[in-house]
């Protein structure tokens, strides 16, 4: 049984303002929206009784200066823990058990096509290694490979570098992240052994996307699509880049803040925005057989 506690917006507001101001990775953008909710709340915008709403007009607000997708105040339904990142998990883990871990789809095409969804998200690498392994082993035997991420919502940039290692021959510099928290860039690198077979590096390789690829997914097609390894087929994805951290700041309230942005070692710059760009656009419905001829013609040629 759900507890009801009784919402008082002030200090939701006091403490995404200061989350915002300590963690946020554009710290004059930062202090620019933390002027702007403590001016709504005096202006009482934010006097409402009920937290979605509130959640609602926060992430409104939050969103209206550099329209960055990743910044949010999140409404769950259920209770969250208070531990930093405990949110998000909580409400993903039965996304997890239901989707066979990330994997719901594997399937053998006319020609030697092989198909592999990963949806809803990529999920916690520690959560997803085994079963992202299994998948990936089994469709190493194709000819070709299309990977489905048009219902794909983001994840773990970990579990992207995992990925590519199985669609790659050697150690390759994938993406780097600066984070605010120090200053500091890290790079993330394809791994030079996997478990399981490889499909490697040179096989035809296409990824689907739509307006719904997010976040991590899109990381994913856009490093494979930089690299010159996949060719993307769909629609342009919703462009968020920004790698992010939740905190509780009420019972059913979590403030999604990103913490860091990606620099992709080829671009030099990343998707944020603008969205990763396909090299074959079509309807997200349309991508899937588009993606199936392209390969077998490929194959055929």
């Amino acid at each position: 049984m759900t507890t009801v506690t009784k919402l008082q917006p002030g200090p939701v507001i006091d403490e995404t303002v200061r989350l915002l101001t300590e963690h946020y990775v554009f710290p004059e953008i930062a202090g620019q929206l933390a002027g702007l909710l403590q001016r709504r709340h005096a202006e009482g915008a934010y006097a409402v009784d009920d937290a979605e709403e509130l959640a609602r007009l926060v992430t409104a607000d939050l969103r209206s200066v550099n329209g960055d997708r990743h910044l949010s105040l999140q409404y769950h339904a259920e209770q969250v823990p208070e531990k930093q990142g405990a949110a998000v998990l909580e409400s993903i883990r039965g996304d997890f058990d239901t989707s066979l871990g990330g994997a719901p789809r594997v399937e053998l095409l006319d020609g030697g096509v092989a198909v592999l969804e990963l949806a809803p998200m990529l999920f916690p690498l520690d959560w997803a290694a085994e079963p992202l392994t299994a998948a990936l082993t089994l469709t190493a035997r194709a000819q070709a490979l299309i990977l489905d991420l048009r219902a794909n919502r983001g994840g773990d940039p970990d579990t992207v570098a995992f990925i590519c290692s199985h669609l790659l021959d050697e150690r390759t510099h994938l993406n780097s992240m600066y984070w605010r928290d120090g200053e500091r860039t890290e790079q993330s690198w394809s791994q030079p052994h996997v478990p399981g077979a490889r499909f490697g590096g040179s096989k035809p390789l296409y990824v689907l996307t739509s307006n719904h690829t997010f976040s991590a997914a899109e990381e994913l097609a856009y490093d494979l699509q930089q690299l010159g390894r996949a060719v993307v087929v769909g629609e342009p994805t919703r462009g968020g880049a920004h790698p992010r951290e939740g905190w509780t700041v009420h019972p059913h309230l979590e403030a999604s803040i990103p913490i860091g942005r990606a620099i992709n070692p080829v671009s030099g710059t990343n998707w944020e925005g603008a969205g990763v760009q396909p090299d074959i656009s079509c309807a997200p419905a349309d991508a899937l057989d588009r993606a199936h001829a392209l390969a077998r013609a490929r194959l055929a040629g």
